[in-house]
């Protein structure tokens, strides 16, 4: 699948030959082009290692996601769920296989945000208004569902070890987005993608940590007969419609949970590369790696439940389908275990959503230093990124509703950045014959991506109504 050339990828001559590249890529930016590159974000350092890969894309790809799969598979079954998710893992591999390749396949040229990819494949203009909208809706959509993740996370630690206190007071939602948001007033300003490597480090180490616990926590549950034995394993909602929304709405979640690819081109430019030693060797090493923690992570706590049970496979084996949207909010019991968990996904956040910011300042700074002409200076970035970081705040607290945000954004925005536009970009540049391997798994992943982006996005807004329905806005 990866045996065709590019044809806009081999730069010819005038005359019709091969123009010959010199083995260093050839540097033609003013001093004042460097100075700016230097400073913005994605392009300032390219020191990273290879683990660097490893735990920034676990970083980037497990998140709040995870924490929504049983609740997802309760609404799509356990057939059909199982398949969505596995072929989910299996195209997702595959597409960023495709954008890691991708990365510097123009000799001399590296593409160092997946905007620059896409005006390669498609123009100057229209890859920069098909890329742009998208990866900032994912980017800003992925910090705002962080921005609630990580207060109702801080709301729930709160509540279990209160709840056998008298002077404890109940406190809203709102506050712990904004106890969440503080930490970030503060993290924003570090300058680059390889400042924070200890930050997403701690966060990848994080995620495998409340993954292992939150199946773990749930077989413990039903084994100690702690969960009502007479579970329901049938779809959650009454009515048909009911079910087909959820349905609809679920697709958005697996969607959402794998949203690694819109910082992966950001995340490879920090990587250093030469002609003798490309940086796309150490970022799929990274890669793969990152992607075996995924499926630790995500297939046992989505699958656990899958029992078998009097000759017969019973889904949902602990809390069928009345699993909340997180299920870290479901369990209670052993509350230190829980409490630890939920802490553990706080500070995952904190890593995932300042990996997924870093993209959006990058683009701000570019659009403040190189069109409007503002000085690179630490007031101009002091400023965007503490009005960035107060925007998904107040937008958190607007909206904190975690199901249905999830699938929503994760059909929207995620499936056609994640699913099918590196294959769209892919068909536009290497051109594989028509039925050949590649073109066939190129449109299988294009259809099954576009089914994702119309489907989910109703199911997720449905949700949205309703809860807003019961929701006292800054009450």
């Amino acid at each position: 699948m990866g045996t065709e050339t590019p044809t806009s990828g081999n730069p010819i001559a005038s005359g019709g030959e091969k123009v010959a590249f010199p083995a260093a890529e050839i540097d033609k930016r003013t001093a004042e082009q460097k100075a700016i590159d230097d400073w913005l974000p994605i392009t300032s350092s390219r020191n990273a290692k290879w683990w660097y890969s490893a735990f920034h894309n676990v970083t980037a790809m497990v998140g709040a996601g995870v924490l929504s799969l049983p609740s997802a598979m309760a609404s799509l079954g356990w057939g059909p769920g199982v398949v969505i998710l596995v072929l989910s893992w299996i195209i997702t591999l595959y597409t960023l296989w495709q954008m890691v390749e991708m990365h510097e396949m123009v000799p001399g040229k590296r593409f160092d945000r997946y905007h620059e990819l896409g005006q390669h494949a498609f123009g100057e203009k229209l890859g920069l208004w098909i890329v742009v909208p998208q990866q900032l809706i994912c980017e800003v959509g992925v910090d705002i569902v962080y921005m609630v993740t990580g207060g109702k996370s801080l709301q729930k630690i709160h509540d279990l070890v209160c709840q056998h206190r008298k002077d404890c007071k109940n406190i809203k939602t709102t506050y712990f987005i904004m106890i969440f948001a503080s930490v970030h007033f503060v993290l924003s300003h570090l300058p680059n993608f390889n400042a924070i490597s200890g930050i997403s480090l701690a966060a990848a180490i994080m995620s495998l940590s409340y993954s292992t616990i939150a199946w773990v926590a749930s077989v413990d549950k039903r084994v100690h007969n702690h969960v009502d034995v007479a579970v329901e394993y049938g779809y959650k909602a009454s009515t048909s419609a009911g079910n087909v929304f959820n349905f609809f709405n679920a697709l958005g979640d697996v969607a959402f949970a794998y949203a690694g690819h819109n910082v992966v081109l950001e995340i490879q430019a920090t990587i250093p590369s030469s002609p003798e030693k490309p940086s796309k060797g150490p970022m799929w090493r990274g890669v793969l790696i990152a992607y075996l923690v995924v499926a630790l992570c995500y297939f046992p706590v989505a699958l656990i439940g899958y029992w078998p049970t009097s000759g017969y496979i019973r889904g949902y084996w602990v809390f069928g389908n009345s699993v909340d949207d997180n299920i870290l909010i479901t369990l209670n019991k052993p509350t230190w275990l829980i409490v630890t968990a939920n802490m553990f996904v706080v500070i995952h956040v904190i890593g995932s959503y300042q990996l997924y910011a870093m993209p959006v300042f990058d683009m701000i700074e570019t659009v403040m230093v190189k069109q409007l002409r503002f000085k690179p200076t630490w007031q101009l970035r002091f400023v965007v990124r503490n009005v960035y970081v107060a925007f998904t705040m107040f937008v958190g607290i607007t909206f904190p509703f975690f199901g249905a945000l999830l699938g929503f954004f994760g059909g929207f925005a995620f499936a056609p950045t994640t699913y099918f536009l590196p294959c769209i970009i892919w068909l536009a540049i290497y051109k594989p014959k028509k039925f050949s391997l590649s073109w066939i798994t190129n449109w299988i992943c294009i259809i099954f991506g576009l089914l994702l982006m119309i489907l989910s996005p109703i199911g997720g807004l449905r949700s949205i109504i309703l809860n807003a329905k019961n929701y006292g806005f800054y009450q």
